[in-house]
């Protein structure tokens, strides 16, 4: 069993889906839980946002499993926020070890389309591609500073592996966000790489949490996949995954197993990629 016992790990959009999850499986390895969330809505995401009941029951979650966490409100649009959610950390616990840029919003089609493609753009790269920005750079002194190393995970998707968009303005952020996200790792791979510090990307496919499952994408969903099924199957026929198949993942590139892996593009999806 992994080991994460004295370590601290700072998660971004850990009040429910797959950060809930993160919070959950690196606690009961040993870890303390620093759990941030935006808990409110961005009017251009077409479907329902995480709230601060759902942070709280994330950090309850971590309580009542034996760990130790705490939730803090913070936008990974606003690096005031994180800077603030990092201190309260670091007040809380005395240290960060593991950094997971889990926060992000999908695409979708709401019922009635009511915000330009700019404004669309604007929110899906803030929060998605600026957000891992703003997470790196506000936790990255702090691993340093510590002197012992660390691992920061990107959770990135399969669009940032294969082209998804068809045209709409969400889709286009989306994928384009996930790539640059990929360079944003290589490049902090090799920063932060002397100092013991490692970045990985995790490519999840579909996970079965409330930013796939909702009428929205549903309504994505069944719009393009009449038009590029091809883009849609993986080669194992495994539909949606569980959040928890992707934290197997995570837990393994934040333990010591994975000492000597840093600057990689880490698929948990099933063969969806190579579809």
């Amino acid at each position: 069993m992994t080991d994460l016992t004295g370590k601290v790990a700072f998660i971004t959009g850990a009040a429910r889906g797959q950060g809930r999850s993160h919070a959950l499986a690196l606690a009961r390895a040993g870890a303390a839980v620093v759990a941030t969330d935006c808990c409110a809505q961005i009017p251009t995401v077409p479907y329902p946002m995480s709230t601060p009941d759902d942070l709280a029951e994330t950090v309850a979650g971590v309580e009542e499993g034996g760990g130790r966490g705490i939730g803090v409100v913070a936008d990974v649009r606003s690096r005031d926020q994180l800077d603030d959610a990092v201190r309260q950390g670091v007040d809380a616990f005395g240290r960060i070890d593991v950094v997971i840029a889990n926060a992000g919003v999908a695409q979708g089609f709401p019922e009635e389309e009511t915000h330009s493609p700019g404004e669309i753009w604007d929110d899906y790269l803030a929060v998605n591609l600026t957000g891992a920005w703003n997470t790196i750079q506000a936790t990255a002194p702090v691993l340093v500073e510590g002197g012992r190393g660390g691992s920061v995970i990107l959770i990135n998707s399969t669009s940032g592996l294969k082209g998804m968009s068809r045209g709409d303005a969400r889709s286009d952020a989306y994928t384009a966000a996930k790539h640059g996200q990929l360079g944003l790792m290589k490049a902090y791979a090799l920063e932060l790489g002397p100092h013991g510090i490692r970045v990985n990307c995790v490519h999840p496919t579909a996970v079965a949490t409330p930013m796939i499952e909702n009428p929205a994408m549903k309504a994505w969903v069944e719009h393009n996949l009449p038009r590029v099924p091809s883009r849609f199957g993986d080669a194992m026929h495994a539909g949606r995954l569980q959040p928890e198949e992707i934290s197997a993942a995570v837990l393994w590139l934040a333990s010591d197993a994975a000492k000597h892996v840093t600057g990689v593009s880490l698929p948990v999806d099933a063969g969806f990629a190579v579809v």
